[in-house]
């Protein structure tokens, strides 16, 4: 049962609300496919139609290689300990965009090629948030939980909110990880888990195809486009972890109420 507008939040303290609330924000009302669509001067269903069949036929390989690649890249040392010679946002910035730029400067197919750099750029700022926000990276449940951040963050904010809310999406892909051994981050990565990250994470990753697809777009938009994605995801995960991180303090089933009212709050300001 959903909770009303009418009860109040006197269990969560102040503080902890005002993150909770920008989490809503964050995590229900994701931008990613306007800022792509802005990007490419052109309408995101006009995104959508442009990609060749081809590449939507060899998309969904493509996106599971990536992430099967990212994960054992990105997530083999723990961000917190391994020294970066810039500010860890700085540095993903610019190697996101050094990556676009290069995957751009040759279209489609260099796109495709460039995927799993990028995957694993993304990926490795998201366990450096998780490890920001308390995450033990040495455990296979805190991998799993940073490539959920992929699932999270390629919601549509124009689908049933009842198959795509936050807690929705988190309860179906525990589904997927169950029976997962805990050997490691292989044995995280089930083929259904991974299926359902990929699946979710394949629509945002058309649109960027699609994007740097468009004439004329080259090097410049195509590392634009990954500073794009390396924004929203990274948003996405300091939502997340924040989410996991109020559940350890305050409770599992008061930040679920909490945050399920703060959304319906939200929702009924700009619906009135």
């Amino acid at each position: 049962m959903s909770v009303t507008s009418a009860e109040p939040l006197t269990d969560l303290p102040a503080a902890a609300r005002g993150e909770l609330a920008r989490a809503v924000d964050r995590l229900e009302h994701a931008s990613l496919a306007a800022q792509l669509a802005s990007l490419a001067g052109q309408p995101v269903e006009v995104l959508k139609a442009r990609l060749p069949t081809a590449f939507q036929a060899a998309l969904d390989t493509a996106v599971r290689r990536a992430l099967s690649a990212a994960m054992e890249a990105a997530l083999k040392t723990d961000p917190a300990r391994t020294p970066i010679p810039v500010a860890s946002n700085w540095f993903h910035r610019g190697m996101a965009a050094a990556s676009g730029a290069a995957g751009g400067a040759f279209g489609l197919p260099g796109t495709l090629v460039e995927l799993p750099v990028s995957t694993a750029l993304l990926l490795r700022q998201v366990a450096a948030v998780a490890a920001e926000n308390g995450e033990d990276l040495s455990k296979p449940e805190a991998a799993a939980e940073c490539l959920k951040v992929f699932a999270l963050g390629g919601r549509d904010a124009r689908d049933d909110a009842a198959e795509t809310g936050y807690f929705a999406v988190r309860i179906a892909l525990a589904e997927a990880l169950k029976g997962a051994t805990t050997r490691g981050l292989v044995g995280v990565a089930l083929p259904g888990f991974l299926g359902a990250i990929a699946a979710r994470f394949g629509g945002p990753v058309a649109l960027k195809l699609s994007a740097q697809a468009v004439p004329l777009i080259g090097a410049a938009a195509g590392a634009a486009v990954n500073l794009a994605f390396l924004e929203h995801f990274r948003g996405v995960a300091e939502a997340h972890f924040t989410v996991r991180r109020l559940e350890r303090t305050h409770g599992a089933a008061l930040v679920k109420r909490a945050y399920e009212q703060l959304a319906e709050t939200r929702d009924a300001r700009f619906n009135a």
